[in-house]
């Protein structure tokens, strides 16, 4: 079980990576690849939002089943108490960020996009979805760290 726990923590991590740095890029800068005036910003962040409402279901399944994993395994004595007690806090930070991001900041952007592009151009959205962004990172790197500290043994 805990392979197929570490396999899809290295897929979620690669699926947020892939995200970022491909996908993004691609749907708020499609005038790069096909020609000018194909998506409006608006209609760019419509998409990137439909993507991330899909990811959200993967991110939280693979947060409540990682939380699950370090909660069983904290007993391990293989491993000192400090090591079983930070995978667990990390499996709790990333849990608790999972959720806020998918029901705070997915959920708001939502609702500025219900209400239109202008509701997407105003200071409280560009922050609220700066802030968004952070998260995310918080959460993949807290990611990455946790499935490393599932290698580690007791010396």
């Amino acid at each position: 079980m805990k392979s197929i726990y570490l396999f899809l923590l290295a897929s979620l991590i690669g699926i947020e990576i892939s995200i970022g740095v491909f996908l993004a890029p691609t749907i708020f800068y499609p005038a790069k690849f096909i020609g000018e005036g194909v998506l409006t910003h608006f209609q760019s962040g419509l998409l990137m939002t439909h993507i991330f409402v899909q990811f959200g279901y993967v991110l939280l399944g693979v947060s409540a089943l990682s939380i699950l994993m370090e909660i069983f395994s904290f007993k391990d004595k293989n491993l000192t108490f400090k090591i079983n007690f930070s995978k667990f806090m990390l499996s709790l930070i990333i849990l608790v960020l999972s959720l806020l991001f998918v029901f705070y900041f997915t959920a708001y952007v939502l609702e500025a996009q219900s209400l239109g592009e202008e509701a997407t151009k105003t200071q409280e959205f560009i922050k609220i979805h700066g802030a968004s962004e952070v998260v995310m990172k918080i959460i993949m790197l807290s990611q990455v760290i946790l499935f490393f500290l599932n290698f580690k043994t007791k010396k």
